[in-house]
């Protein structure tokens, strides 16, 4: 016996068949937004950093003035949350689809997991603790 199919009149309206929407969905759209918020914070950072100002002058001293301003603490921590979580999402998506051993796969996503993770530790307690 086989099972029953279903009829069109069975399969609800255009709203109701709607696919779902599941985390691939929001990391390829985190991508493309990540992606523009920071070719303009990348921008900025570049032309304040190496436009403006000369690379020589840019020191501890130089961070500390501008680190004075929360805004710019913002800016940079906004800059680094972006980039990491970019750059993760984008190394996750490579290593799905060229690592094909399950146990490799988990273990290699858990050393980037790991790595990430300390790097953003490190990367908040600089900015959040930073003095002059």
């Amino acid at each position: 016996m086989s099972a029953p199919t279903a009829t069109p009149a069975d399969r609800g309206t255009p709203q109701q068949r709607r696919p779902r929407q599941n985390s691939e969905v929001w990391s390829w759209f985190f991508m493309r937004i990540s992606g523009l918020v920071l070719v303009f914070l990348a921008l900025v950072h570049f032309s304040i950093t190496h436009i403006l100002n000369d690379v020589t002058d840019t020191d501890a001293r130089f961070v500390a003035e501008r680190w004075d301003n929360p805004l710019w603490r913002l800016f940079d921590g906004a800059l680094l949350v972006l980039a990491l979580l970019h750059g993760l999402n984008g190394l996750r998506w490579i290593i799905d689809d060229y690592v094909r051993s399950p146990v490799k796969r988990a273990a290699t996503k858990a050393v980037l997991y790991s790595v990430s993770f300390a790097l953003l530790a490190y990367g908040t307690l600089t900015i959040v603790t930073f003095s002059s």
